[in-house]
């Protein structure tokens, strides 16, 4: 804990339910803006699952993942090394070390701030009343506002078996040791990514995904590229089920349902990947008087503000997608309206980003929806195979595509599949917030030879204008107009 004890004040201008991205940076921002806050939180650290068992602990092996295919590809250019010597205690020394550096530097914010933090599990007795219990008990907390961010968890199979061979993504994160049968249930970012980690190390992959492609909240076309690699390197059932599971001491059976047809086979570990749930039960929201619809998210408006006026929620707990920056700045926005400032979340578009090989980024309106909703739109459309820094870098495995709306003329999604999407997607995140067109940015120099002209080059296709590697679409020949 830090600054104050309970027993000294136990009233505060605000209280903060949760230490995640959503959590701490809502106490930090409210604390900047002059208010005694308290942060309550049930881990020891803050960061909550991202920080701890999610996106930073997965992103550190998905590099060492990168490293390991890099070496193994790097053959093609005529220089070859040996095959990794992995040491599994010295991975996760690293790992861990590198959520410890991040969590002592959020205590060190918290207490330069003077936020109060208490370790502990938090229950509502009523609106403006806060039951926590510690490892020394238990105490209550008035406060004046609260900001609940209490985060969401893993969403389990009907009858599974609690089993150590059967995780959930904190469990493989775990790294105790390298199955050489993985199964992962769920073709998402989630299962995506440990599958590609999994596989770096040594296992061999099965994934099961209930809809008809991996990815599913992604246009087919952007993820087509990374589902002709890992097709080579995985088993991969689309439109397939979970029936059963059985477990014995250092193995477990699984049932699967494809097509009409039941198959069986045995795998060293499992990993349960299908999608999390909010975090709203057990912490008393009935006796404040406030509900959550039938899927268990609150409802809040766009200063975060649920039905009870002085209670607010962000992140997880509030609806999909379920992403950390998300939640941060939805938690900046309920902190600085508890402040007295005037503060809306009214994102033009939240990016999403899998952090595969390749990573596959999006944000926006996806080809997909827009066809769904009778949205008119003009798609630019570039091949990183025409693209002189992706093979440069032996990364022609890739797509960058771009929607304009009919109507405005303006970005309206984007999406690029390739090395480094998930940066270059930043881009295409401030050109929508901006209201930018395609001219705009094709006439936007970018730098070559870089991954990021092929955002220009898709603009370009759209625009009429583009010179490098293509020809305008039905322009050939044709000179635009300026």
């Amino acid at each position: 804990m830090g600054g104050i004890s309970l027993s000294e004040k136990k009233t505060f201008d605000l209280l903060v339910l949760g230490g995640g991205p959503g959590g701490y940076t809502a106490a930090f921002r409210a604390a900047d803006l002059g208010l005694h806050v308290c942060l309550v939180e049930n881990r020891k650290q803050l960061g909550g699952v991202c920080l701890n068992a999610g996106c930073i602990p997965s992103k550190t092996l998905l590099h060492c993942a990168k490293v390991i295919e890099e070496a193994r590809n790097i053959t093609a250019f005529g220089i070859g090394y040996g095959p990794p010597d992995i040491n599994l205690n010295d991975l996760r020394a690293k790992k861990n070390a590198v959520i410890k550096q991040l969590t002592d530097g959020l205590d060190g914010l918290a207490k330069s701030r003077k936020v109060v933090r208490f370790s502990g599990t938090g229950v509502f007795e009523d609106r403006h009343t806060l039951k926590v219990t510690t490892a020394q008990g238990e105490e209550q907390i008035r406060f004046e506002r609260c900001i609940v961010a209490t985060g969401s968890r893993p969403v389990t199979l009907p009858d599974q078996p609690d089993h150590p061979l059967i995780w959930d993504a904190a469990d493989a994160l775990d790294l105790n040791f390298i199955p050489k049968r993985l199964l992962v249930v769920g073709g998402g970012v989630i299962g995506l990514e440990m599958a590609q980690v999994y596989h770096a190390l040594g296992s061999e992959i099965t994934i099961v995904e209930m809809a008809d492609r991996i990815l599913p909240p992604a246009d087919k076309d952007l993820v087509q590229p990374l589902f002709l690699k890992l097709k080579k390197l995985y088993t991969i059932l689309t439109r397939a089920k979970v029936t059963g599971i059985s477990t014995e001491d250092e193995a477990v059976t699984v049932g699967v349902e494809q097509a009409g047809e039941d198959k069986t086979g045995e795998y060293d570990a499992v990993l349960v990947a299908v999608g999390r749930r909010p975090n709203s039960g057990r912490i008393g929201l009935e006796n404040t008087g406030l509900s959550t619809d039938p899927n268990g998210f609150i409802r809040v408006d766009q200063r975060q503000r649920t039905e009870i006026d002085n209670i607010f929620a962000v992140g997880d707990l509030v609806g999909e997608p379920m992403l950390a920056h998300k939640a941060t700045h939805q938690g900046k926005v309920a902190a600085e309206v508890c402040a007295g400032r005037a503060a809306a979340f009214d994102a033009m578009g939240i990016p999403s980003v899998a952090y595969t090989i390749p990573e596959v980024a999006w944000v926006g309106l996806t080809e997909t929806a827009a066809k769904e909703n009778n949205i008119e739109y003009e798609k630019g459309k570039f091949p990183w195979g025409a693209s002189s820094r992706a093979l440069s870098a032996d990364a022609a495995i890739g797509t960058t595509k771009v929607l304009f709306s009919k109507e405005t003329g303006r970005l309206v999604g984007a999406g690029i599949c390739g090395i480094n999407s998930g940066e270059l997607i930043q881009e295409a995140v401030l050109a929508l917030e901006m209201g930018a067109n395609a001219r705009d940015i094709a006439r936007t120099i970018h730098a070559h030879p870089t991954l990021s002209e092929t955002f220009a080059f898709a603009s370009e296709m759209v625009d009429g204008s583009i010179t490098d590697a293509m020809m305008p679409p039905g322009k050939k020949g044709q000179r635009k107009e300026v």
